[in-house]
Protein backbone atom coordinates (compact mmCIF):
# COMPACT_ATOMS: atom_id res chain seq x y z
CA UNK A 1 0.00 0.00 0.00
CA UNK A 2 1.43 3.66 -0.83
CA UNK A 3 2.09 5.94 1.64
CA UNK A 4 0.91 9.31 1.82
CA UNK A 5 1.33 12.80 3.27
CA UNK A 6 -1.12 14.90 4.92
CA UNK A 7 -0.70 18.89 6.20
CA UNK A 8 -3.97 20.31 8.21
CA UNK A 9 -5.32 23.33 7.13
CA UNK A 10 -5.72 24.57 10.71
CA UNK A 11 -3.01 23.24 13.16
CA UNK A 12 -0.27 22.15 10.73
CA UNK A 13 0.19 18.95 11.63
CA UNK A 14 2.02 16.79 9.35
CA UNK A 15 1.47 13.02 9.28
CA UNK A 16 1.65 10.34 7.12
CA UNK A 17 -1.31 7.96 6.37
CA UNK A 18 -1.08 4.18 4.71
CA UNK A 19 -4.21 3.18 2.64
CA UNK A 20 -5.13 1.50 -0.95
CA UNK A 21 -5.18 3.47 -3.87
CA UNK A 22 -9.05 2.97 -4.31
CA UNK A 23 -9.63 4.54 -0.44
CA UNK A 24 -10.78 8.10 -0.49
CA UNK A 25 -8.07 10.34 1.09
CA UNK A 26 -8.05 11.38 4.65
CA UNK A 27 -10.29 14.71 5.38
CA UNK A 28 -9.76 15.05 8.87
CA UNK A 29 -6.51 15.50 11.25
CA UNK A 30 -5.84 13.06 14.30
CA UNK A 31 -4.99 16.11 16.40
CA UNK A 32 -7.40 18.68 16.27
CA UNK A 33 -10.26 17.24 13.99
CA UNK A 34 -9.30 19.93 11.21
CA UNK A 35 -9.48 19.80 7.47
CA UNK A 36 -6.47 18.20 5.94
CA UNK A 37 -4.74 18.28 2.19
CA UNK A 38 -2.66 15.91 0.75
CA UNK A 39 0.92 16.35 -0.75
CA UNK A 40 2.16 15.51 -3.52
CA UNK A 41 5.39 14.09 -3.16
CA UNK A 42 8.59 13.66 -5.63
CA UNK A 43 8.40 9.73 -4.84
CA UNK A 44 11.15 7.14 -3.23
CA UNK A 45 14.32 7.66 -5.15
CA UNK A 46 15.80 4.35 -6.54
CA UNK A 47 18.82 2.80 -4.49
CA UNK A 48 20.89 0.19 -6.29
CA UNK A 49 21.89 -2.80 -3.51
CA UNK A 50 24.90 -5.34 -4.18
CA UNK A 51 28.44 -4.82 -4.85
CA UNK A 52 27.99 -2.58 -8.05
CA UNK A 53 26.56 -2.89 -11.79
CA UNK A 54 28.50 -2.88 -14.95
CA UNK A 55 28.03 -2.41 -18.46
CA UNK A 56 28.22 -6.31 -19.12
CA UNK A 57 25.97 -7.40 -16.52
CA UNK A 58 23.09 -7.09 -18.59
CA UNK A 59 23.96 -8.71 -21.78
CA UNK A 60 24.55 -12.35 -22.36
CA UNK A 61 25.79 -14.60 -25.14
CA UNK A 62 28.36 -12.99 -27.77
CA UNK A 63 29.82 -9.65 -27.06
CA UNK A 64 29.47 -7.02 -29.32
CA UNK A 65 32.32 -6.13 -31.76
CA UNK A 66 34.78 -3.76 -30.53
CA UNK A 67 35.40 -0.60 -32.68
CA UNK A 68 38.57 0.54 -33.34
CA UNK A 69 39.31 4.89 -32.38
CA UNK A 70 41.93 6.16 -34.23
CA UNK A 71 43.39 9.48 -33.09
CA UNK A 72 44.34 12.39 -35.12
CA UNK A 73 47.92 13.02 -36.12
CA UNK A 74 49.13 16.02 -34.63
CA UNK A 75 49.96 18.81 -37.49
CA UNK A 76 53.33 19.74 -38.34
CA UNK A 77 53.63 23.29 -36.48
CA UNK A 78 55.38 26.22 -39.00
CA UNK A 79 58.26 27.48 -37.07
CA UNK A 80 58.59 31.13 -37.53
CA UNK A 81 62.43 33.07 -36.82
CA UNK A 82 62.11 36.01 -35.55
CA UNK A 83 65.09 38.71 -35.73
CA UNK A 84 66.34 40.27 -32.70
CA UNK A 85 65.79 43.89 -32.26
CA UNK A 86 68.53 46.19 -32.39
Amino acid sequence: MPTYDYLCQDCGHAFEAFHSMKDDPLTDCPVCQGTVKRQFGGGAGIIFKGSGFYVNDSKKGSESPKTETKTPEPKAAESKTVAPAS
